[in-house]
C-alpha cells in the first residue's frame, strides 16, 4: 500500500481549496440575493442587502489572509529545511494521542525563548518560538510570533536585493 493510499482526508491544502470553493459559491449566491434586495430601493431591504453583501466579502478577506499566512509559513519552513536548521521536535516525548507532553513542550519553549532573547532580530528564532508556542498549546501567541518571523525574513530578503 502506498503512502497516498494510506493517507485519509484532504490535508491542509485540499481543505483550504474546498473551503475556498464553498465560500465562492456562497459569495455568488448571497451576492445575487444582496443585489436583488438593494435594487428594490426599500430602506430595510437596502440595509439588509448591504449586510448580506459585506459579510461574505469580509469572509473572503479573512480566508485570503489565512491562506497567505499559511503559504508564508511554509516558505519559511522550506528555507529552514534547506539550511538544515528546521527545528526538530521528534525527540520530544508524546502522549498516546500524538501531542507533545506538556512538561517537555514547556522545557522546549524555555530553550527557544532563551535563544530568542539572545537574537531578537533573527527570524529563525521567532519561527522556533512560534513552533514552541504551538506545542505548548498557545496558538494565538504562536501566530503572532510566526507573523513576526515572516516580517523579519521579508526584511532580510529585501535587504539582500
Amino acid at each position: 500500500m502506498s503512502e497516498g493510499e494510506r493517507r485519509r482526508g484532504l490535508g491542509p491544502r485540499g481543505a483550504a481549496f474546498v473551503l475556498g470553493a464553498v465560500l465562492l459559491v456562497y459569495l455568488v449566491l448571497m451576492g445575487g440575493r444582496a443585489i436583488t434586495m438593494i435594487v428594490t430601493g426599500r430602506p430595510v431591504f437596502v440595509v439588509l442587502g448591504l449586510a448580506i453583501f459585506v459579510l461574505p466579502v469580509l469572509g473572503v478577506l479573512l480566508v485570503v489572509d489565512q491562506l497567505r499566512f499559511g503559504a508564508s509559513t511554509e516558505r519559511l519552513a522550506r528555507l529552514l529545511h534547506d539550511e538544515g536548521a528546521l527545528p526538530d521536535v521528534s525527540h520530544l516525548p508524546r502522549r498516546p494521542a500524538g501531542r507533545v507532553e506538556r512538561a517537555a513542550a514547556d522545557a522546549w519553549f524555555d530553550e527557544k525563548q532563551a535563544e530568542l532573547e539572545r537574537s531578537p532580530g533573527d527570524w529563525r528564532c521567532w519561527f522556533a518560538v512560534a513552533q514552541a508556542y504551538d506545542l505548548a498549546g498557545d496558538r494565538n501567541r504562536g501566530r503572532k510570533a510566526m507573523r513576526r518571523a515572516i516580517e523579519l525574513q521579508r526584511g532580510e530578503a529585501d535587504a539582500e536585493r
